[in-house]
């Protein structure tokens, strides 16, 4: 099977990949920084202990099955945030995504983390984009995108109310090419 592999290492960051019986390493940090997420993240709103479990049981199966890949984001040996590298914007592309407790911003590490992630999908087969997708009232995304390089791609109004209370309901879609048109990914990878 083509994934990932279970631990990337980006400057003064390493991702783990989570695990069932992370619970006691992840659920501290999401707590932490409930107030610093709810404004993005939908799933904060009224998120607990069975969540971060159900999440982590769900991290576990979409790894397995080859559609999502989900890390833990450490720094200086703790869990700081989670990130992934996800197959679900169609043929040939990955999202990433990321987030951090608000005491590990600034530092320049969901930047790393989010670079351990493109240079993971560059060796990925039959993957040529990664992209970021972020709502426009949440410029820190976006600059984390344009710091790698990304480029801004479109703009599109969300059907419905916004998902979390921050959002404007306008996504934000940064691309960036991981291999030239037509050129293989690693050796004996399409």
């Amino acid at each position: 099977m083509d994934r990932p592999a279970g631990t990337l290492r980006r400057d003064l960051v390493e991702l783990r990949r989570w695990h069932p019986g992370d619970a006691d390493a992840l659920h501290p940090v999401i707590t932490g920084a409930l107030d610093h997420l709810r404004p993005w993240m939908p799933w904060a709103a009224g998120h607990d202990r069975t969540g971060t479990e159900e999440y982590l049981a769900r991290c576990e199966r979409e790894w397995a099955a080859d559609r999502s890949y989900d890390y833990a984001i450490t720094a200086d040996g703790a869990v700081v945030g989670s990130c992934g590298l996800m197959r679900r914007i169609g043929p040939g592309g990955v999202e990433i995504g990321y987030w951090l407790h608000p005491a590990a911003t600034g530092r320049g590490l969901a930047t790393m983390a989010a670079a351990a992630l493109v240079d993971a999908g560059r060796l990925l087969s039959g993957i040529d984009r990664a992209e970021i997708h972020h709502d426009q009232a949440n410029p820190a995304s976006g600059a984390v995108a344009r710091r790698l390089g990304f480029t801004a791609v479109g703009r599109a109004a969300q059907q419905g109310d916004p998902a979390a209370p921050g959002e404007s309901g306008v996504q934000v879609v940064w691309r960036l090419a991981l291999r030239a048109a037509g050129a293989p990914g690693r050796p004996g990878t399409a």
